[in-house]
């Protein structure tokens, strides 16, 4: 173990490189390099808004980016927060010295409500800019709104629960439609549902919360000053379902469960986290006298809706008999208080106090603070001043508290995104979890973190954990670049010493017969992972050498198959002659290398099932490569051997149609030395044509002789086309075979008889059979009795030829009578063209006046022509431009050389004796004019442009040029 821990330290010390916020296997704790670039925002960061009131500020809500302030006891003052610079001012009307108690705020910013300290309320929509009394309301001190988020819009509220100062609560809605004069009220109805009470009677409701749960349920949590009632239940169905009044209904008989707490402030204050607008709130927090009662809302409960309950007490110097708190707001960690001259925010996870801001008293006393739910934003105010505070990364330093608390899922939630401290998180929960024995699940931790490895392991090591030191390695193996080769190939064989040397242990023990089929089972899908099978591979040299040190060889195998490697497979079952698994093995993959190499192995204990593997696989061997391992198997010359050599090599042949001369070779081998019935019937299938067989003739032709097989050798002789020596090798094995060889050459007559001539002598003379002799005389024509007469013995008498002869002299005789006819035949034939010629000088034509020409329809008397026997007539130069397209091209090169020397020569003389005198000139010149017409006449008036072979041959021949095609189409238009 020290050896690989040197190592495998060895190649991290090579391959590590220090990237700050990268982690590498092997680096440390400060592996991670943190630089403070700028100052740390702090979390709560005030801000004093530029504004100045004209009167001082008696009240304050924001929600939805939308601000409103009351200014005095008659001014209200609205300011949407994405224009600041457009303040809205609206006068309220009051005449009387009535002053603002409170104001509620939807959560769209939308509807305004304004509690009057004369048990009035004021409704104002944010798009109009009338002040509209609520006449239902009056008499009814409000404390506290309960809005509806479900279904409140910027037209309507909704059904509202409304909480006043004598305990009651009342169910109303608002619309912000506008009718006129004789319009209806913005209060479409208002009707109490229950009345809250405390041990001395009703008291106010100071806080009232109402939420929608994902099945439908609905909540409600209100506050007085000393308890906090919880209403849970169902709508019911009906018109109603959409209101309260059923869920109130539920609790007439008896009270909602509350909690309660002695000490009074006098008020109280009930403040949610919502993680984001209109999504469930996650957490409270109520401000009472007592303290801070802080939870989580978990709206699947049935009972109740408050979980993990605390109660915060208050920091020294705040409470009901020193500074009391007057306001509370709830951020993700934090519940901030509002005292009358500072501000304490409070850790929710620890209680401690992170932050104590205290204002300057020339500002006045702080009246109270709002939380906007849309931006996080918190708003505080006095009758002077406005403040915001803006909350950013509130979560940065709540890993520390989660960690500290043990608490280490929740450490690494709020950790996921910086490195270095997610990495401390783990290291502390791989140390928790050693501490608690809890081995595995801190090996797993110690993977992901960036301390030494070499640690780690001596660490499992000396607690003697090796199963949880092999799911480090495996979680660290897993977590390996591609590059990091080395460390890769030390932990797959660190692990696969660990694992068997447990299985080892665990092997031949009958009370841990459970454990070692586990560790086994766990082994065999370490090997066989595909997350692990890139190292694997890599590394399985190594493995099979600890595979086999340890004498595994059941898992040198199954390691063996898993990396394909299964050469190694067929090598172990042939080394413990398992030759029928290796070849399943061979089969089943089908892989022709592996085929070739073990084939000559295999072919030796079983070779029937061999050759139906090979038989199986067909085309994708390759039979010249298995042709080694048949040579070496057949030469014992046993009929087994030789049997299953030809089964094999026939499949080749027949049925898949090879045409390697190899292979064909070698079944003429195999029939010329085991089944010689077969090689005759093999060499005539073949074929008589030298260039389509696929054996060598010559290798067939020696090998046919060695053996002794004459007749296939005569066939081999008929193959090359040694017709002589075919014959001559047939005579010493059958006369007939001879003859058939000797009929062969069917085109060199002079070759049959010579054959014929051959089969005669060995007849007469070796035989000296004379019936056969006359008979091979009557089997061919070519010999004569003449012939083979030379060839008999001098005392053979003649009527042995009595009828030869006779025959002979008949088919002179016959032959002379045939000469004879012949030549008369010649002679009528000759008379008969003489005939035909003297007629022919005496035909001539008549031309009319009338007559035109065949081609251009013009007379023909205009210019030279033609006429031909069939009654067509032509002008001369019509007639070539017919004739010429017809003709070959080396017949139009002659037509244009004859007009050519035609037009150079000189015309005819006038008078006998300048003809004569220009003929002679002529002679010796070159070719005279008559006789370049007349070679003219031949080549272009053979024959009838239109009843000869030219136009038979033109048959083929559009009637229109393809080139003119578009040009005569468009004519026709």
């Amino acid at each position: 173990m020290a050896s690989i821990l040197d190592e495998y330290e060895n190649s991290l010390s090579r391959s590590a490189v220090l990237q700050p916020g990268c982690p590498s296997v092997g680096i440390p704790h400060s592996g991670y390099v943190n630089a403070q670039l700028e100052k740390e925002v702090p979390i709560f960061t005030k801000q004093r808004i530029d504004f100045t009131p004209s009167e001082r500020i008696t009240s304050l809500v924001v929600s939805s980016n939308q601000l409103c302030m009351s200014l005095g006891k008659d001014t209200l003052l609205r300011i949407d927060l994405g224009k600041a610079s457009e303040p809205n001012h609206v006068e309220l009307g009051r005449k009387d010295d009535a002053k603002v108690h409170k104001m509620f705020l939807d959560h769209t910013g939308s509807h305004l409500l304004i509690a009057l300290s004369s048990t009035e309320v004021l409704y104002v929509n944010r798009n109009g800019q009338k002040v509209r009394p609520l006449a239902r309301w009056k008499g009814q001190l409000v404390e506290s709104v309960g809005w509806n988020k479900a279904l409140g819009t910027e037209s309507s509220t909704g059904p509202i629960l409304v909480g006043t100062a004598q305990g009651h609560i009342f169910e109303a809605e608002l619309s912000a439609s506008e009718g006129g004069l004789f319009g209806p009220a913005p209060d479409l109805y208002f009707r109490p549902l229950y009345v809250l009470n405390e041990e001395g009677g009703p008291a106010p409701v100071c806080s009232l919360e109402a939420e929608r749960g994902p099945d439908g349920r609905s909540f409600v949590i209100a506050t007085t000053r000393q308890r906090l009632f919880q209403f849970i239940g169902r709508a019911a169905e009906g018109a109603e379902a959409q209101g309260f009044s059923g869920l109130f209904a539920a609790y007439t008989d008896h009270p909602p469960p509350f909690r309660e707490f002695p000490s009074n402030l006098g008020y109280s204050e009930l403040a949610f986290y919502t993680p984001k607008l209109r999504s469930a709130p996650r957490a409270f927090a109520w401000m009472m006298g007592d303290g801070v009662l802080y939870g989580a809302l978990d709206c699947g409960r049935p009972d109740s809706l408050l979980s993990e309950e605390r109660v915060w007490e208050y920091p020294e110097g705040v409470g009901p008999g020193a500074s009391p708190p007057l306001a509370i707001v709830l951020t993700q960690f934090h519940f901030l208080l509002l005292l009358a001259d500072r501000v304490e925010a409070v850790c929710t996870l620890t209680g401690q106090v992170v932050l104590r801001d205290h204002f300057l008293e020339k500002f006045g006393p702080l009246k109270h603070m709002v939380k906007d739910s849309s931006t996080g934003q918190l708003w505080a105010y006095t009758e002077r001043a406005v403040f915001r505070y803006h909350v950013q990364r509130e979560a940065r330093d709540v890993w520390r508290t989660y960690l500290d608390m043990n608490r280490f899922d929740l450490a690494k939630e709020y950790c996921r995104e910086r490195p270095d401290c997610l990495d401390t998180v783990l290291a502390r929960e791989a140390d928790f979890c050693f501490r608690q024995r809890r081995y595995l699940e801190s090996a797993r931790c110690y993977a992901l973190t960036q301390s030494y490895f070499e640690e780690i392991a001596l660490k499992f090591l000396e607690a003697r954990q090796e199963e949880a030191l092999a799911e480090f390695l495996q979680r660290k193996l897993a977590s390996l670049k591609a590059a990091e080769r080395t460390q890769a190939t030390l932990l797959t064989t660190w692990l696969t010493e660990l694992y068997l040397s447990r299985l080892g242990a665990l092997q031949g023990d009958p009370e841990a017969l459970t454990l070692y089929r586990e560790t086994k089972e766990c082994f065999r899908t370490f090997l066989s992972s595909p997350r692990h099978k890139e190292w694997l591979f890599a590394s399985r040299a190594s493995i099979h050498e600890l595979l086999a040190s340890h004498g595994d060889t059941e898992h040198m195998v199954y390691f063996a198959v898993i990396m394909q490697d299964y050469e190694r497979v067929v090598a172990y079952h042939c080394q413990h002659e398992a030759y029928e698994e290796a070849l399943a093995v061979l089969a089943r993959h089908r892989d022709p290398q592996l085929f070739y190499k073990f084939s000559p192995i295999l072919i030796r204990h079983i070779p029937r099932q061999l050759v139906d593997a090979w038989i199986e696989l067909g085309s994708r061997l390759d039979a010249r490569q298995l042709i080694p391992a048949l040579v070496n198997y057949s030469q014992g010359g046993e009929v087994q051997q030789v049997s299953q050599a030809i089964r094999y090599m026939e499949f080749c042949v027949n049925v898949l149609g090879e045409t390697e001369q190899a292979i064909h070779n070698y079944l003429l081998s195999l029939y010329a030395r085991g089944r010689p019935d077969s090689l005759l019937a093999y060499l005539e299938q073949a074929g008589a044509s030298p260039h389509r067989v696929h054996y060598d003739l010559k290798y067939a032709l020696r090998l046919c002789a060695e053996h002794g097989h004459h007749r296939a050798c005569v066939h081999v002789y008929k193959v090359l086309e040694l017709y002589e020596e075919a014959v001559d090798l047939a005579l010493q094995v059958d006369v007939d075979l001879a003859k058939q060889c000797a009929d062969l050459p069917e085109e060199d007559e002079e070759l049959r008889k010579k054959l014929w001539l051959k089969i005669a002598r060995h007849v007469v003379q070796e035989e000296e059979d004379v019936q056969t002799a006359m008979a091979c005389l009557a089997s061919c024509p070519l010999l004569k009795i003449e012939d083979v007469l030379p060839f008999f013995p001098d005392f053979v008498t003649i009527d042995h030829f009595k009828e030869a002869i006779c025959s002979s002299l008949k088919a002179y005789n016959h032959h002379i009578q045939e000469l004879q006819r012949e030549m008369e035949e010649a002679t009528a034939s000759a008379q008969r063209i003489r005939r035909d010629l003297q007629e022919l000088r005496g035909r001539y034509g008549t031309v009319e006046p009338q007559d035109k020409c065949a081609t251009c329809d013009f007379p023909l008397l205009n210019r030279p022509f033609y006429l031909f026997l069939c009654g067509h007539m032509f002008h001369a130069d019509c007639l070539l431009q017919a004739v010429r397209p017809g003709l070959p091209a080396y017949k139009q090169a002659r037509l244009e050389e004859l007009q050519r020397k035609l037009g150079a020569a000189p015309p005819p003389a006038k008078g006998s004796a300048r003809a004569k005198e220009a003929e002679g000139g002529a002679a010796t010149a070159g070719p005279s004019r008559e006789q370049l017409k007349a070679d003219l006449d031949e080549l272009v008036a053979a024959e009838c442009v239109y009843c000869g072979e030219l136009m038979i041959r033109s048959i083929d021949r559009p009637f229109i040029d393809p080139q003119r095609y578009e040009e005569e189409q468009l004519s026709w238009l």
